[in-house]
This record gives C-alpha cells, structure tokens and sequence, in this order.
C-alpha cells in the first residue's frame, strides 16, 4: 500500500464532504459564510473524520451514514481553533500557514463563525438519520459527540488550560487538560465510527482508551515541535507556548522525557488496536503517522 496516495484519496474524499455539508455564500450573512467556509476549507490534515471513517470501515461498517459525523467532527475541531486562535485566548495570528479567521475577518466575525461552526456541528450530524434505518446508532453517536465537544470534553479541557494561564500546573491536572482539549474529539471521532459500524460496547470503550493515548501523544508531540520545529514548516509561530507562559509536558519533563512519553502512549495505542480481530493497515499507518508528525 503506497501510504501516502491512500492519504492524498481520503483527504480529497474528505474535502467534497465538507463542502457539501458547508453554507453557500450569499446573502446578507454572506461575511459570516465566508469566514465560516475560510476556517474549515484551510488546508487541515482532517485527521478526525478520518481517523472516523478507518475505525467505521475497520468494524465493517458501509454507506453513506458516517459521512454526515465525518463533517460534524471537522466543523466542531474548527470551531475550537478559530475561538483558541483568539485574541483573548492564544493571540496566534497564523495557522497551517496561513492568517487565521480573527486577523482576515476581525475577532468578532471569528467568534460568530466559530459559533455557527458549533451548531453546524449538529445539524450535520442530525442528517444521519435519514441515511441508516439504524437510528438507535445515530442517536448514540450524536450523543457521544456533545459530551466529548462539550464541559466533559473539549470545552472543559479548554477551560481548565485557560483559567491555569500563568500559572504552574502539576502533571495530572496537563493530563486531564490534554485527554480533555485533544483526545476528547479524537476519542469522538473513533468511537463514533465504532458506534455507526454497530461495534460492541467492549469494542468501542477500546477505541475510546486508544483514542485517549493516541491523544496524548499527539498534543506532546505538539510541546515538543513547538520548540524544536521553524515556523515554515509548522505552519503557525514557533513558542507560542513560551510566549503564553504555558506549562507543558517539555517545560515540567523536558525534551528527551517527553519523547520517551510521547513512544509510550504511541505504542500501547498500537498494542490495543494490534489486539482486535480486525485489520485496517491504514488505520494503524494513520495512527503511527498522526503521533511521529513534524508539523
């Protein structure tokens, strides 16, 4: 399997989904259509409803009933970078090498595309329901995707992380902020494909643990090229960690223990899914692939 042509098809796959789930523009709110299709159509790995359609195809799921979650978990992962990129958050001015949403459109276009890219979130999703005679599934899956974007997931991690600002964080309470503002949505994005393929609860609640190491390993790995990659291969400032007085797992561990952390988590990721009856070398390449990134 030449890996990186298998990339290249899902990307593109994954592109005609999201503009087919994405406003048109026009009309009066036409600003707000234009910085909400500039946030999403921005050149992003579209890790998540990838990583969501391999584990669907990995428990057999087939059909078009996964692709509406495929948007949704896009829309959500762009509606946390648009409000992170913020002013009063992060104050990045360039992501994936471009300027972000609230330098092209101002901040406060930015916050009203990063909210309607929230909503959209689940009107997407709610499109499943006429694709699958399984709407138990679909049901669940949505319910799956508020907890994980929300106080219990994403948003709570993100909060915890913003209220610590400037302060010192002792390790278990990065943990939490790191399974919280990373892995939650990846663990969304693999157990919802486990949900729509009509896996057991066993087998779900494993993709959720490997989604969790897959995520912490992941946003270490981030700590890590925050301080040893360049701005033009990132695609965003180098230090911004730095310069927001951030605690990280390179600032509390340093460098050589956090790589030794990010192999860890990376390979008992592998070990769980490794461990399932079920074959996917794409899957297990992406995984590999998504922790060992440079940028």
């Amino acid at each position: 399997m030449d890996f990186k042509a298998e990339l290249k098809n899902r990307t593109e796959y994954i592109e005609h989904i999201l503009d087919k789930y994405l406003p048109e523009t026009g009309g009066f709110q036409n600003t707000c259509f234009e910085a909400v299709r500039y946030s999403v159509l921005n050149g992003g790995k579209r890790l998540r409803p990838m990583l969501m359609s391999e584990v669907y195809k990995f428990f057999g799921g087939e059909g078009e009933a996964i692709e509406p979650f495929m948007a949704a978990i896009e829309f959500m992962h762009s509606s946390s970078l648009v409000h992170d990129d913020l002013p009063a958050m992060d104050n990045d001015e360039y992501r994936r090498g471009r300027k972000t949403t609230w330098v092209v459109y101002n901040d406060d276009m930015a916050i009203l595309a990063g909210d309607a890219l929230m909503i959209m979130t689940f009107e997407a999703a709610s499109k499943a329901f006429a694709l699958t005679d399984r709407t138990d599934l679909v049901g669940r899956a949505i319910g799956v995707l508020g907890n994980k974007s929300g106080v219990y997931g994403m948003v709570g991690g993100q909060s915890v992380d913003v209220e610590l600002t400037d302060k010192p964080i002792p390790k278990d309470t990065l943990d939490f902020i790191y399974r919280l503002k990373t892995g939650a949505l990846l663990e969304a994005s693999m157990m919802i494909g486990a949900i729509m393929a009509g896996a057991s609860d066993e087998e779900i609640a494993i993709m959720e643990r490997i989604a969790s190491d897959v995520g912490l390993a992941f946003q270490i790995q981030d700590d890590i090229l925050d301080v040893t990659s360049t701005k033009e291969v990132l695609g965003k400032p180098v230090l911004s960690d730095d310069k927001n007085n951030k605690t990280t797992y390179v600032t509390l561990e340093g460098i050589e223990k956090a790589k030794d952390m990010v192999k860890l988590y990376s390979e008992r990721a592998i070990e769980s899914l490794d461990k399932l009856p079920y074959k996917n070398e794409f899957l297990r390449d992406l995984i590999i692939g998504l922790i060992t990134r440079d940028k």
